[in-house]
């Protein structure tokens, strides 16, 4: 029998002959991760101030979204991570998808009785993270958050596939069930109730924008001396700002960050 190491593909990065799984943390089965590491673009390729599309960073998102949605290597440009957190400061994140962004900031949808929808509820302050591996970029983004209205979540609830409506209705998001065939019943069930019927939307399932207050912008350099340009968006526009702090579009002012 193949080890488990050779069955993953796993020789030559450090990762010792398996034994048994009950001794797997006791012993030193480690992949040596530095293996791993990846080359970033070269430093000729820099993300300097001057490359910025605009000196808004929705604007400025707008356009890396728009490169990336060019590169064939990347299969969902609209992934993201979105991290919450309880009211007692304890985080969670998870993937999910963007489902528009404007000035106005960014919109996803989800079930309101799952766990980071009951998280935003005690603390409705949330992060996003995008991260295109093909262009060594990543955005992250910080701000508040807020139901969009319930017209808004209606409306785009019925642009969703037919199967995406009836999953929304089987899945009570984050709450436990006995197993997937429970999943199953319910699906063909609903799937035969609406078949020549419009599935009407649950009360339990609707949208959020994230208002931003930061936005960061960050290319990847093979000197791991990467590029960071940050956004924050003041409240005030006459705050004084120090000697490194630039002013942009409307009440927002960026700065360069060390990596």
């Amino acid at each position: 029998m193949l080890s488990r190491a050779r069955r993953l593909g796993l020789r030559g990065f450090g990762l010792t002959r398996f034994r048994s799984p009950d001794r797997l943390l006791a012993s030193s089965y480690a992949m040596d991760l530095g293996a791993l590491r990846k080359n970033y673009r070269g430093d000729e390729e820099a993300f300097e101030e001057k490359h910025l599309a605009s000196l808004d960073p929705i604007k400025q998102f707008s356009a890396w979204f728009e490169e990336a949605m060019r590169c064939p290597l990347i299969g969902e440009v609209n992934a993201m991570c979105l991290a919450t957190c309880t009211r007692d400061g304890r985080p969670s994140a998870r993937m999910l998808l963007l489902k528009g962004f404007s000035q106005e900031g960014f919109r996803f949808f989800t079930n309101h009785e799952s766990r980071k929808a009951r998280e935003l509820d005690c603390n409705p302050f949330a992060s996003l993270v995008f991260y295109w591996e093909p262009l060594s970029r990543q955005v992250r983004i910080e701000g508040s958050v807020e139901r969009l209205p319930e017209q808004e979540s209606e409306k785009y609830f019925h642009l969703r596939p037919k199967s995406s409506q009836i999953g929304a209705l089987v899945s009570r998001q984050s709450t436990v069930i006995a197993d997937r065939e429970y999943l199953r019943k319910k699906n063909a069930e609903l799937e035969e109730k609406y078949k020549e019927a419009k599935v009407p939307k649950p009360a339990y399932w609707g949208g959020y924008i994230l208002k931003p207050a930061v936005i960061e912008f960050w290319q990847g350099q093979t000197n791991r001396l990467h590029d960071r340009i940050v956004f924050r968006y003041l409240q005030d526009p006459s705050t004084p700002l120090g000697p490194m702090t630039h002013r942009g579009e409307g009440n927002w002012v960026y700065e360069r960050l060390s990596p």
